[in-house]
């Protein structure tokens, strides 16, 4: 691998991971140090992120870290659903045999980063096994889409994967359990199933997801002014 290509997996990977938070801005100079590359190879390497939608370049104010504002999670909340279960028909219908075995490996890898409680491994591994859907799909067109949808659900998905209650605990089982369903209907070749099972997916994560933008309330405690005895 090229320093260029492993720079480029590199800052994916901490782009996905929330190392390199929505919004923060790369300073090529420090990038360039720590990748060992010179501005030219590095301002490439960015114009390849920029391209697959994972940071943003603006004329005189450099790149940053694609930021998911309101306005883009609304789109986001709006379009995944129909993408998501669109590519599993498709995937379902002309996924190779390869494919499916690449898929049953990201799989392994997400049941083993549930055993560990690994919020960060799970929502990688769960990017993982639905970018390899997206080519199962083999549509050059939604592709794109679907790529640039999970770099913001993979983001926001870390929230979904931090267990903390047994609820936490069941939810992350049953998105388990799910992409085994998802891998059966996709190997006996069953595209309203597989569809119908990505959309269940999603409405298992949906809430938790939605949280990211919308959180809970901070905790409050709404005290009465003790009487003091004092006259005003």
């Amino acid at each position: 691998m090229s320093k260029k290509d492993d720079c480029f997996e590199n800052l994916r990977i901490r782009i996905l991971g929330l190392e390199l938070r929505p919004g923060t801005e790369l300073d090529e100079v420090r990038f360039c140090a720590d990748y060992g590359l010179s501005r030219t190879p590095f301002r490439e390497v960015l114009q390849r992120l920029a391209g697959e939608g994972f940071v943003s370049l603006e004329p005189n104010r450099g790149a940053s870290v694609s930021a998911m504002t309101l306005d883009t999670m609304r789109r986001f909340f709006q379009t995944a659903p129909l993408v998501y279960a669109t590519m599993a028909r498709l995937a379902a219908e002309q996924g190779s045999h390869t494919q499916l075995s690449q898929l049953k490996t990201a799989q392994q890898t997400f049941v083993r980063a549930a055993g560990d409680g690994d919020a960060r491994a799970l929502a990688m591994s769960n990017h993982q096994f639905h970018e390899i859907i997206g080519k199962m799909a083999q549509n050059p067109y939604l592709q794109p889409s679907l790529n640039r949808l999970l770099i913001d659900h993979t983001r926001m998905s870390h929230r979904f994967y931090h267990v903390q209650t047994e609820i936490d605990q069941d939810r992350v089982r049953k998105a388990s359990e799910q992409h085994d369903q998802m891998i059966i209907a996709l190997q006996e070749r069953r595209p309203e199933q597989a569809a119908q099972l990505t959309l269940d997916h999603w409405a298992l994560s949906k809430h938790q997801i939605e949280k990211y933008v919308w959180p809970d309330p901070l905790p409050m405690t709404l005290t009465t002014p003790s009487n003091t005895g004092e006259n005003a």
